[in-house]
Order: C-alpha cells, then sequence, then structure tokens
C-alpha cells in the first residue's frame, strides 16, 4: 500500500489513492446527510400516522442534532488520540447498523432512542471528516477539497426530499430510513485508502469531554423541554445547569494544553466573528428546511412527493455554488464572499415570505434555488478559513469546530421552528423572515472580517501557506 504519510503533509495523499480516499468521504457524508434529510420530509407523515403533536415529532431531527452536537468536540478530540481513519470507519458502521434499525422503527419512542444511536456513529465519522479533507487534499486545495465536500452535501441534501417523497409515495414511512444503506457499504470498502495520521501520545480528557457533552446535552434539551414541557420553571433549571456547567468547563479548558473546546482557536478575533457567522447562518437555513413542508402542506395543499421536488432546488443550486465559492476562496477574502451569499440569501428569504396566495410551482423552486445559492456562497469559504488557519496537529479540533457550528446551529432552528409551531406560527411567512433576521448577522459578522484590525492578512485566507495561527498574525 501506499505510504499514507507523505514526505510533505501540506502535499496530501498521493494519486490514485486520493481519489480513493476522496470518495470514501463522498459517500460517507451521503449517508449521513440523505438518512438525516428524509426524516424532514417525512415529519407530517410520521406526525400523522402515529398521533403525535406536530411541535413533538420534530424530536425526531432534534434528538438526533443534540446528541452530535454533545459528542462531535469529545469524537474530536478522541480521534487525534486513537487515530482519526479508525474512529471514521468505527462511526460509519455503527451508523450503517442503526440506519437499519431505523428501518423497523414503528413507534415514537423507539424511533427517537435509534435515531441517538444512529448520531453516535454520525458524530465519530464528522468529527474527524474536516481533518481526513486537510489530510487528503494537497495544502493549495483545501478550498476546493472543502468546496466539493460541500457539494456532497448539498447532493444528498438534494437527493433526500425527493427520495423521501418518492417513497412516502409508494410505501410506509418507516422505509425512508433505508434508503441511504448502500452508501454505508461504498464508504466501508473504500475506507483503506483513509490517511493513516499518527495519533497523538496525549492522555484523552475524559473529564473534559463529559462536562462538554454535559454542557450541551442540559441546555439545548433544557429549551427542547421549554418547547414541549409542561413545566417552564423545570426546564428553564436545565438549562441554568447547563450554563453552569459550561462557565466552569471553559474556564477549565483555559488552562488545558490541548482543549476539547478550542478556546485557543476562539481567542483570535476573526475565527471567533467566522463561528458566530456560521452559527446564525445554519439557524436561519434549518429554520426555512424544516418549517417549508408544513407550509407547503397546510398552506398551499402540495403532496409529499411535490414537496420533495419543491425543496431539492435549494440543495441543488448548492452543489453548483458550493464548489465555485471554495475556488474563489482562493482568490477573494472569505469576509467578501460571505457578504455577497448572505445578501442574496436575505433576498431571496423575503421572497419566501411572500410568496403568493396560490404559488405555482416554479413559484417556489426558482425562490429556493436563489436562497441556496446565497447559502452556499457563504458556508464554504467560511469553513475554509477556520479550518486552514488551525496548526496542522489541531485540524482535527477545528473541524470539530466547524462541524459542531453546523449542528448546534442546526439543533437551534429545530427547537425554533418547533417553538413557532407550539406558538401556531410555524406554517406561514414568519419562518422565512426570523431566517432572514439571523442571516442579516451572518451577513454583518462575515463583512467585519474585512476590517483591518480584525482579519487576518488576505495571504492567510487565500493560500495554505502559514502554518499556524500565531504565524498568520
Amino acid at each position: 500500500m501506499t505510504s499514507s504519510n507523505p514526505a510533505n503533509p501540506a502535499d496530501g495523499l498521493p494519486l490514485p489513492r486520493r481519489y480513493a480516499a476522496i470518495a470514501t468521504l463522498c459517500l460517507g457524508t451521503a449517508l449521513i446527510i440523505i438518512d438525516g434529510g428524509v426524516a424532514n420530509i417525512a415529519l407530517p407523515t410520521i406526525a400523522r400516522e402515529l398521533g403525535v403533536d406536530r411541535s413533538a415529532v420534530v424530536s425526531v431531527v432534534t434528538v438526533y442534532q443534540l446528541m452530535l452536537v454533545m459528542l462531535l468536540l469529545p469524537f474530536a478530540g478522541l480521534g487525534e488520540r486513537i487515530g482519526l481513519k479508525r474512529l471514521y470507519q468505527w462511526g460509519q458502521l455503527l451508523f450503517a447498523v442503526a440506519t437499519l434499525l431505523c428501518f423497523f422503527a414503528k413507534s415514537l419512542p423507539f424511533l427517537l432512542i435509534v435515531r441517538a444511536a444512529q448520531a453516535i456513529g454520525a458524530a465519530a465519522a464528522l468529527s474527524v471528516s474536516s481533518a481526513l479533507i486537510r489530510a487528503i487534499y494537497p495544502a493549495k486545495q483545501l478550498g476546493s477539497g472543502l468546496g466539493i465536500n460541500s457539494s456532497i452535501v448539498s447532493a444528498g441534501a438534494a437527493l433526500a426530499p425527493t427520495l423521501g417523497g418518492f417513497i412516502l409515495g409508494i410505501a410506509p414511512w418507516p422505509w425512508v430510513f433505508a434508503s441511504a444503506v448502500p452508501f454505508a457499504i461504498g464508504s466501508l470498502i473504500l475506507g483503506r485508502a483513509l490517511p493513516d495520521t499518527p495519533p497523538r501520545d496525549t492522555p484523552f480528557d475524559v473529564i473534559g469531554a463529559i462536562m462538554c457533552a454535559a454542557m450541551f446535552g442540559l441546555v439545548i434539551g433544557g429549551l427542547e423541554s421549554g418547547v414541549h414541557g409542561d413545566s417552564p420553571i423545570v426546564s428553564a433549571a436545565i438549562v441554568l445547569a447547563g450554563a453552569l456547567v459550561g462557565l466552569y468547563f471553559v474556564r477549565r479548558q483555559r488552562n488545558t494544553p490541548d482543549p476539547i473546546l478550542p478556546v485557543d482557536l476562539l481567542a483570535q478575533p476573526v475565527l471567533l466573528l467566522s463561528v458566530i457567522g456560521a452559527y446564525t447562518a445554519f439557524i436561519a437555513s434549518m429554520t426555512l428546511i424544516i418549517s417549508m413542508p408544513f407550509r407547503l402542506q397546510s398552506e398551499f395543499g402540495f403532496t409529499p412527493v411535490e414537496m420533495g421536488l419543491l425543496m431539492a432546488p435549494w440543495p441543488m443550486t448548492n452543489i453548483v455554488v458550493a464548489p465555485l465559492s471554495g475556488w474563489l476562496s482562493s482568490k477573494i477574502p472569505a469576509g467578501a464572499l460571505g457578504g455577497i451569499g448572505m445578501a442574496i440569501s436575505i433576498f431571496a428569504l423575503i421572497l419566501i415570505a411572500n410568496l403568493p396566495a396560490h404559488p405555482s410551482h416554479f413559484d417556489v423552486i426558482w425562490r429556493m434555488a436563489l436562497c441556496g445559492a446565497g447559502f452556499g456562497t457563504f458556508l464554504p469559504p467560511n469553513a475554509r478559513l477556520i479550518i486552514g488557519s488551525a496548526p496542522r496537529e489541531r485540524a482535527a479540533a477545528a473541524g470539530g469546530l466547524v462541524s459542531t457550528t453546523r449542528l448546534l446551529g442546526q439543533t437551534t432552528g429545530a427547537t425554533l421552528v418547533a417553538a413557532l409551531l407550539a406558538l401556531g406560527l410555524g406554517g406561514g411567512a414568519t419562518p422565512p423572515l426570523v431566517a432572514a433576521t439571523l442571516a442579516l448577522i451572518a451577513g454583518l459578522c462575515s463583512l467585519a472580517r474585512l476590517r483591518p484590525s480584525i482579519r487576518m492578512p488576505q495571504s492567510a485566507e487565500v493560500a495554505e501557506t502559514v502554518p499556524t495561527l500565531k504565524q498568520s498574525r
């Protein structure tokens, strides 16, 4: 087998092994995205057939997202100790097994339990995927690699609603969870091509990992219980407990050489702004993606098959825009690209909020495509700035931060939609207007990175020639 550790790590894997490794990550990413996305389109059907409230069935999404948020950073730290490839492969295997169990789900409690197990495998794989991308591609191609990965995410997201709508039209809803199994088999077969990054000979902070999971779990779980539960006082107490754990955890991490929560990276203003911008952007996108099926069905009367087709233009546009944006990130500062992307999305979200009373398919399709183009312009350069600027030995931590920010934003968005549904505001123009406000915040964060007092030198954004944050200042 070709050596997995080239003399110069900046050169990535040698060809043709690099192609096999890229295919492995593409299949694994598609598996996780498709199986997560089909759940969104099936939510109204699941709620109706299981006889549960619409706001309660959103927990099918939020429990999955919650487990991911809780475990991504601890798994990223674990991957640095046991090897990125090993953790990725074990995560893929666990996810595939849990996916098959989802096929047999016949009740909401059982489905939630299996989705939680599924999320454990997904967290293991996702926590190290960005670090593996950095090890696979030559340094100068990192932006393009992240753009390709975003395209796979978008392609999976595009296929998921269409596939889910088609399956719901011909089979019971449990079948939608078995649709991604072939991707798992392909990823596991090709997985030997992944780079064998050497594990770090440092102890794993078990206490820190537990505190990290508890912090996210208590805060998000408390917010969820506030939406679905009957006791606001208990929910507030849970959130407060999570905040106190988080306060102590962050203080403890500041004195840790290799923190699970990368406070050393977040100390850089440009990266902190990137994380805040990504967080609000993902809340915005998830708010629209989850709320739109309810609006399309209840307000406009579209069928599940039609809903799948109408939701597909968003990710389909990303398939084209994300790689282009990733390539442009080697030529144009991420702050400028992000500002342009969010301006496009804000305009599209306002148009979606003001759909005509009886929209045609085309009325929905071109608005969703325009909105997807805006988010596709924003996200790859933002991720590259975070991952490419971290020291190589901290690549897993930076990748875990990117993934955690994405999942935390998506979980927050799902919780926000559940709250809007519970208040009777989740099916009309309110969700896209809320999303537009969040996109505005993301755009302002992106543009703020252009200030000379905040931003890195342009060379640090457009070329992977600076190995550490300290050197890039």
